[in-house]
């Protein structure tokens, strides 16, 4: 089982730098992870993993949305309900039948970039084996499992009081970086950076919405319910009916998206009551023709979809946002699967200038994979990573 490499000197105390904005995620790693070694992935507030099949596009959107779910609290068995499938293949157990993969990120923010390196064994057992949060290259906590046969590991973190440092058990199926707000005093300067850096990455990882529209789930009426878009996006429906009416603005943007990408005119977009308390998604043509969901292109379907994604935000998409942070000082991540699935070339063009007009105010990024980014390559903002060449 491998773990994260020998870790720097525990952090001496100073200052924390000051880097203005919003908490965000600059990188992503998959130093042992599926199909990738040693990848790190730059992530701009627009960023395509472009690669054939089996490139591992799926794969690295999967490793975000499992450390996001780390970030809020979840358990290890929630964020990785299959860990064994995340190991590489030809991954060898160690002499204790041990095999397991590492994942990493870096935030930016106000307390700079912000370094998280986990090491997960996937067998026998799941269990997180080690962690390590960085900053400037100093290591301000550390975890490593001392005793295989005990729950627990032991973490370490920097103080700079009369103890320079502090030893305590953590759990081993979270992510100690998610506890420490919860176990660091911030007595000292020490202690403070430490909460900085990790309040940054919880903040900067909790808000992601994984989504990969299902057209098949959006052609008949739903129930009517809690009005928050789910990630196969089967309720979009029961969305419409509360967002058109909370938001007429919003709406008014989200109806001038579907004309632009959409056959035939479209005056408006309603969510119609059907029988037993359902509603069901139509487009208006404005002259009396009212088309049902059922009626669209699974290409349609799926534009449609994104684009209320991209228009909404945590109040209506089913996230974890950070509930004790100000909105303001949040950003959701977008992880679009299959970004372009079923899309002609001028949907495509539409939906790629609305994600970067919304990603350019800074609420919002998106990750999305795609088979091939060549028509993105005009696009102003966009970052473009290939994977499996």
């Amino acid at each position: 089982m491998t773990q994260p490499s020998a870790p720097a000197p525990l952090a001496q105390s100073g200052a924390v730098p000051a880097h203005p904005g919003r908490p965000r995620i600059t990188e992503l790693r998959l130093s042992a992870f599926t199909t990738h070694r040693r990848a790190a992935l730059p992530l701009g507030p627009l960023t395509l993993l472009a690669g054939p099949s089996g490139s591992g596009k799926t794969g690295a959107l999967r490793a975000y949305e499992a450390l996001a779910r780390l970030g809020g609290g979840a358990a290890l068995g929630e964020a990785f309900p299959d860990p064994a499938a995340c190991v590489p293949e030809r991954a060898r157990p160690d002499r204790l039948g041990r095999r397991g993969f590492r994942i990493g990120c870096t935030s930016d923010g106000p307390a700079g970039p912000v370094r998280l390196d986990v090491a997960v064994q996937a067998e026998p057992e799941p269990r997180v084996v080690g962690e390590r949060l960085t900053s400037d290259g100093l290591v301000l906590m550390r975890t490593a499992l001392r005793d295989p046969a005990q729950r627990v590991l032991q973490a370490a973190w920097h103080t700079s009081g009369p103890a320079p440092v502090i030893h305590a058990p953590l759990p081993d199926d979270r992510l100690g970086t998610a506890l420490l707000p919860l176990r660091v005093a911030g007595r000292t300067p020490g202690q403070r950076r430490v909460l900085a850096a990790a309040e940054q990455t919880v903040v900067a990882l909790r808000s992601a919405f994984a989504c990969d529209p299902e057209p098949a789930r959006m052609r008949e009426p739903v129930p009517a319910g809690s009005g928050r878009l789910l990630g196969d996006c089967g309720n979009l429906a029961d969305v419409l009916w509360r967002t058109r009416s909370e938001c007429g603005r919003r709406h008014a943007q989200f109806v001038a998206a579907v004309r632009a990408g959409c056959a035939g005119p479209v005056a408006d977009v309603l969510a119609l009551a059907g029988a037993a308390g359902t509603v069901g998604a139509v487009l208006d043509r404005g002259d009396g023709v009212r088309t049902r969901a059922a009626r669209l292109g699974d290409g349609e379907l799926r534009y449609l979809a994104l684009a209320l994604v991209l228009l909404t935000g945590p109040g209506v998409l089913e996230v974890d946002p950070a509930g004790e942070v100000p909105a303001a000082l949040q950003t959701l991540t977008v992880l679009a699967d299959g970004f372009d699935r079923g899309l002609d070339p001028r949907q495509r063009r539409e939906l790629l200038g609305l994600a970067a007009r919304m990603c350019e105010r800074g609420h919002l990024r998106l990750v999305g994979a795609v088979s091939d980014a060549s028509w993105a390559a005009e696009t102003e903002g966009v970052t473009v990573v290939h994977l499996g060449s």
